[in-house]
């Protein structure tokens, strides 16, 4: 390859070597429907405070890692079947959603889940059912919610349905930050969004990340735009991580150039068409 690194057993750190790994998934098999293997031995870290990447065309297994991490296999018949998920150094792959939750990890699921007949405001209540301390700590999480989403205080009593794409996104994120999460586990926030609303999103996402230390990992197709916001990047290519490095020399890479930026010619459709990628032969399945 080129500057980027390569993926190992042991997963590379997104932010810093000596650090411990905010989350660590450690060689992650997923099945569903007791047959069908849909990542094989995933591994990848996120520090504290980091926002990590995880790139790769649709159907690479962005989804179900998410998924894995948040334990909501289940609802589709998927299960972990090897490896490890551990959080801040401790097992969490029996935990219930609803317990991941109570330890600051949340989901933002792909396409936007807003419930459609309450308006923004019921949504972003919606997101602190499981707190504990108080309608006033609630209420002043909700005004930060709107410090970071002004169009979502303007829109506040308007019914879900009748907003627009952006502004569910919006939505969706802000019902997640309601629960004051370490860390958002972001699915595809750019699908169907107008570019100038993506970008408007991925800088809040920043801006979380910077002034709140909200540690991020997203699942995301727009790899220009990802390895712009992003401090780590891990391409995964038929439920394999095929390549993993700073996002700074992903972005620089050629191969990733070519497949994943658009930047390049020839013929190669896949890593699998990389000369240096055929010589491991442990990806080859």
């Amino acid at each position: 390859m080129h500057t980027a690194a390569v993926a190992t057993a042991q997963p590379a750190a997104a932010g810093g070597a000596d650090k411990k790994p905010l989350l660590d998934v450690n060689g992650i098999e997923v099945i569903y429907n007791q047959v069908i293997l849909v990542l094989k031995g995933v591994s990848l870290r996120v520090d504290e405070g980091a926002i990590v990447a995880l790139l790769g065309a649709n159907g690479a297994g962005k989804t179900t890692t998410l998924r894995a991490v948040s334990n909501l296999l289940r609802g589709e018949r998927g299960e972990v079947t090897k490896g490890a998920i551990t959080l801040r150094e401790q097992r969490i792959e029996a935990l219930s959603p609803a317990a991941l939750v109570q330890r600051g990890v949340v989901q933002v699921m792909e396409g936007r889940h807003c419930f459609a007949h309450l308006s923004i405001e019921e949504n972003l209540l919606t997101g602190a059912y499981t707190r504990t301390d108080g309608k006033a700590a609630i209420a002043r999480t909700l005004e930060k919610v709107y410090d970071y989403f002004p169009r979502l205080k303007t829109r506040r009593h308007s019914q879900a349905a009748y907003t627009s794409g952006g502004e569910q996104q919006m939505c969706a994120i802000g019902r997640a930050l309601m629960s004051e999460p370490r860390m958002v586990l972001l699915d595809e926030p750019s699908m169907g969004l107008a570019p100038q609303i993506v970008e408007e999103v991925f800088s809040i996402v920043r801006d979380l990340n910077r002034r709140e230390g909200v540690s991020f990992l997203l699942a995301e197709q727009n790899t220009h735009m990802a390895l712009t916001y992003a401090d780590h990047g891990y391409i995964l290519e038929n439920g394999r991580v095929v390549m993993d490095g700073p996002a700074a020399a992903l972005r620089e890479n050629e191969d990733v150039k070519e497949f994943y930026l658009g930047m390049g010619g020839g013929d190669r459709k896949s890593f699998k068409d990389v000369k240096s990628y055929k010589r491991r032969k442990r990806w080859l399945a």
